[in-house]
């Protein structure tokens, strides 16, 4: 099966302009009702932008373990493939202890207070156009205002063996070789993928999209609840042709 970083290399070819991710916000807050669409040229750059960052600034490398504690967003697609680009191990889950805590290299998050505590730490601002996160981030990386200062084109440093963990949720571990499964979806297909909360949710996600993806597809991601007839009103809009 193919790697992460080999799915979207193959969608760049078969057509960089056409949407891979199409992202809705239905929890309440600021930034309920965006909507955001990303084609895969997109959708590479912030990956190249993302990867880039996490071998300069990090040094993030096959080995590596990096906690994902964000929701399921457009923003995790893109770091997810970024960890997948430079060979580490994207961890999510809720039931992380100390322990587990202790053994990551880098963590993630649009939770400050979470960033705080670690040595090395990304804080992630969710909304579309922010441009620097709107609480103090102390020693973490501010995405939002640092990650545009990082390079479009992305040359990884190591590359990870198959047998290497590609994703751990919740201490359930999946190599490289497995990652990206094949789930029987027609090819082309435009998956439906929903979550509200962190955890095992965003490992789903994770795996439906690059599934989706490997097929030639598309996804479109909605995060938070919406009732049954808003829900079938937007896939017939976005020509939804699967939902898991």
């Amino acid at each position: 099966m193919p790697t992460p970083p080999d799915v979207l290399a193959a969608m760049l070819r078969a057509d960089p302009a056409r949407p891979r991710v199409t992202f809705y916000e239905d929890t309440d807050g600021p930034t309920r009702g965006e909507r955001i669409e990303l084609s895969a040229k997109v959708l590479a750059n912030w990956v190249s932008k993302a990867a880039n960052a996490l071998q300069d600034e990090f040094e993030v490398a096959p080995g590596s373990r990096v906690l994902l504690a964000l929701p399921p967003h457009w923003r995790a697609l893109y770091w997810a493939l970024a960890v997948w680009s430079v060979g580490g191990t994207v961890v999510v889950g809720s039931s992380l202890d100390e322990a587990a805590l202790d053994r990551l290299d880098l963590v993630v998050t649009d939770d400050p207070a979470l960033a705080a505590d670690q040595l090395q730490a990304v804080v992630v601002t969710l909304a579309a156009l922010a441009r620097q996160a709107a609480v103090p981030t102390g020693d973490a990386m501010d995405e939002a205002r640092e990650l545009s200062t990082h390079g479009d084109q992305f040359v990884a440093w190591e590359e990870p063996v198959d047998e290497a963990v590609a994703l751990e949720v919740d201490g359930v571990r999946t190599p490289y070789s497995d990652v990206v499964a094949d789930p029987g979806w027609p090819a082309g297909s435009r998956v439906h993928l929903r979550g509200t909360d962190l955890g095992t949710d965003l490992g789903t996600v994770l795996t439906q999209a690059l599934a989706a993806w490997a097929g030639d597809g598309s996804v479109v991601v909605s995060r938070g609840d919406l009732p049954a007839d808003d829900l079938a009103r937007r896939e017939a809009v976005e020509g939804v042709t699967l939902t898991p």
